[in-house]
């Protein structure tokens, strides 16, 4: 069973690694529908403000991080909704956006662990 569960996340590792290169896709077909995977492409608006005036920097970031399971469930309900800004700094939003979604998972892993 342990050798079959490597195998699989092998696969699963390789395919994400193949279609993170630039440039590079894997394309995965299923019986009902064809999917492509690819590394996202360029964000146009990078360092460009928003109707604000705003670029989103590493403390927005981290803020959308947190509140991105909450901006989820609501974005399914309103359109107008979306969990990450794309007016932003380019690496430093995306970090602050890695690192706040990194503390809301440890702290529900923390809270369910408590729980047991």
């Amino acid at each position: 069973m342990k050798k079959l569960h490597f195998f699989v996340l092998s696969v699963v590792l390789l395919v994400i690694i193949a279609g993170c290169g630039p440039g590079s896709s894997v394309q995965v077909t299923t019986p009902n529908s064809t999917m492509q995977l690819s590394a996202p492409g360029p964000n146009p608006l990078i360092n460009q403000p928003d109707a604000t005036g705003r670029v989103a920097r590493a403390g927005a970031g981290l803020w959308h991080g947190i509140i991105a399971p909450a901006t989820l469930l609501v974005s399914f309900f309103n359109s107008d909704v979306r969990m990450y800004q794309v007016n932003n700094a380019g690496s430093e939003y995306d970090l602050g956006f890695l690192v706040g979604v990194t503390i809301v998972i440890s702290i529900i892993s923390l809270l369910i662990r408590m729980r047991r």
